[in-house]
């Protein structure tokens, strides 16, 4: 068994290889919390979790980190237009992330680290870089030299001339301009932190190499993040790090988007789906299925059609989950381990997709089963499924998706006395061989979004898609 993961820096799939036997350590670029999540941002979160549970139904013992910026430009300027404490604004939204991230199913991290709870570790590392020659202060700010570090841009293989950074950005003092702030000077209004170098605030990519080396020392495994942080993010971390005498990540591993019309989703194009309004609108389980099945290297382009089509499929398993359970007459456990198929899919590469269509398959060759009048084939085929959807973090009978059942009971209730009052009439008609009004029936219960399923026990119904 090798898990094999694409390397950003090295452009292929590499056989997964821990720097610690049977460890994983994983640091996972997290949010940065200026606003409430779209669910582009929880999808990072998401094909993160899946790596982690992947690695953990492997046998591996995982360390995740996954940070929160709590202090930067963005939550500065919303301070300011919103006129209040930027900590009251990156609380709120921290805290909304973590609701999306727990709505969809994600476990939480081993470590979650503030930035502006290891300012110490970013003075500790700025010091060394300035002693080593390779950051500089400069009219109270200071700035990492690009030039003083040979393999800057190794990760996005850019060349260091093609790089121009803006005059406008306010930052004074640089010798080069495309030098890079560690450390802002203190202005007025803006919170700041005492340093050696005066009073100041961390720059954004300080502040991840800073955690980083923190919480999983001078070598880890892997480092998380979407595409668009390979530039200037991710590259500025490296070299920071490494300048600072750091090994750093042995792998970098990319999240593609969730795009809308072909852009990326983001709150300043003003095409992004807050979290906390799709959970309002669809079932948290049926986005994680929707944000979580295509391939994490794959761009998501957003639609309500495509999340119907994700709830339908999802439906049809929820059916073999029901019928078989119905069939067996007690509760079906997930089988010791995943198919075979399963997870050749899963170790090359987190092949969702390829592992989902195992998934299918299974459902298939279960109803088929029913059909057959095979309940000991259909028991088994529930069981392999409940294993390969509890490592996707999609097992609709895990206790984390419960909630979704309770939400709505009493409403589910009251549709439920007066769907079966209407059964009753079309058994009837049934009964009477009136076959044309009991169809009629039928028909007009699925009109109204209901499926009618005629089973051993007597009719039942389920709520069609949307």
């Amino acid at each position: 068994m090798t898990i094999r993961l694409y390397d950003t820096s090295a452009r292929q799939i590499r056989d997964f290889a821990p720097l610690t036997a049977g460890c994983v350590s994983i640091y996972l670029c997290g949010a940065t919390v200026q606003a409430a999540p779209h669910i582009g941002h929880i999808r990072s979160g998401l094909n993160f979790d899946m790596m982690r549970r992947w690695f953990e139904y492997r046998g591996y013992e995982v360390t995740f980190i996954r940070n929160v910026t709590d202090i930067d430009d963005k939550i500065i300027a919303k301070s300011a237009e919103q006129r209040r404490p930027w900590w009251s604004i990156g609380y709120e939204n921290e805290r909304a992330f973590n609701d999306g991230y727990a709505a969809l199913g994600c476990l939480p991290p081993t470590y979650e680290p503030r930035a502006t709870g290891h300012v110490t570790e970013m003075v500790e590392m700025m010091r060394g870089l300035i002693e080593r020659g390779h950051a500089y202060e400069s009219e109270g700010n200071v700035y990492f030299d690009v030039t003083s570090y040979p393999g800057y841009l190794s990760l996005s293989r850019q060349e260091l001339d093609n790089i121009r950074q803006p005059e406008s950005t306010g930052e004074t003092g640089k010798r080069d301009a495309r030098d890079f702030a560690m450390w802002k000077t203190a202005k007025n209004g803006e919170p700041s932190w005492e340093t050696p170098w005066g009073r100041g605030r961390p720059g954004w990519h300080l502040e991840c190499s800073a955690m980083a080396h923190k919480y999983l020392g001078e070598a880890f495994d892997i480092h998380g993040g979407g595409l668009d942080l390979i530039f200037p993010h991710h590259e500025n971390e490296i070299a920071q790090a490494k300048a600072f005498g750091d090994a750093f990540a042995n792998y970098w591993v990319h999240n593609a988007w969730v795009t809308m019309s072909g852009e990326k989703m983001s709150k300043s194009l003003g095409n992004s789906v807050l979290v906390s309004e799709m959970v309002k609108q669809w079932r948290p389980i049926v986005l994680r299925y929707y944000l979580g099945t295509p391939h994490y290297r794959s761009m998501i382009e957003y639609s309500e059609e495509a999340l119907r089509e994700a709830e339908s499929a999802f439906a049809r398993i929820e059916g073999f989950y029901q019928r078989v359970i119905e069939k067996a007459g007690k509760p079906v456990e997930p089988a010791a381990e995943v198919p075979p198929a399963f997870a050749e899919a899963m170790d090359d590469d987190l092949g969702v997709p390829q592992a989902l269509a195992i998934v299918h398959t299974t459902v298939r060759q279960g109803n088929s089963a029913l059909a057959a009048d095979d309940k000991d084939a259909a028991i088994a085929r529930l069981s392999e499924v409940r294993a390969m959807l509890d490592v996707l973090g999609l097992d609709p009978l895990d206790p984390h998706w419960a909630g979704e059942a309770d939400r709505g009971e009493d409403l589910h209730g009251a549709v439920d006395t007066l769907v079966r009052l209407v059964l009753e009439q079309r058994e009837s008609a049934r009964a009477r061989k009136d076959w044309a009004t009991a169809d009629a029936i039928r028909d007009q219960l699925q009109q109204s979004g209901l499926v009618i399923e005629d089973s051993p026990t007597g009719p039942r119904w389920t709520l069609g898609p949307r």
